[in-house]
């Protein structure tokens, strides 16, 4: 797994970090340990709920690219970022599929997407929002930002 970290711009950023790992089931656990032993070792305090619930979407959002995007995306990205009261986790994976689960109503039943139906859930419990954008390179980056205030 790679490991890199990089201050991100602005005086209300506290920082942005980046793990990469190979798109297999190993990489839930390992990408979610990496990302609880970074959290635990920020100044800024996380609340434990919050950031139990984003270990989950973690958990979630990573085991969505190993299921769906490992045929097109040897590799998946995370990024962890915190500043401006907010803590951001997104996950990139270079398939081009943008899942509907995040666009569906929550409530409504589906044969599939429930792990990101979960994050959409846990993300507005948290007043925070979700989203997924397109890379330049045609995959695709599924995050989820939560607030810390």
């Amino acid at each position: 797994m790679g490991y890199a970290h990089a201050s991100a711009p602005g005086p209300a950023q506290e920082g942005a970090w980046r793990f990469t790992a190979r798109t297999a089931a190993s990489a839930v656990p390992q990408l979610r340990h990496a990302v609880r032993d970074l959290l635990e070792r920020q100044p800024t305090r996380i609340p434990e709920e919050m950031f139990q619930g984003a270990l989950l979407i973690l958990s979630e959002l990573v085991t969505n690219a190993v299921e769906h995007a490992a045929l097109l995306s040897p590799e998946i990205g995370v990024e962890v970022s915190l500043g401006g009261g907010w803590l951001r986790i997104a996950v990139e994976d270079s398939h081009p599929y943008r899942p509907k689960a995040l666009e569906a109503e929550p409530f409504r039943e589906h044969t599939g997407g429930r792990g990101l139906l979960l994050v959409k859930t846990i993300t507005g419990e948290a007043g925070g929002v979700c989203d997924v954008e397109q890379t330049s390179t045609g995959g695709k980056i599924i995050w989820a930002a939560l607030p810390l205030g």
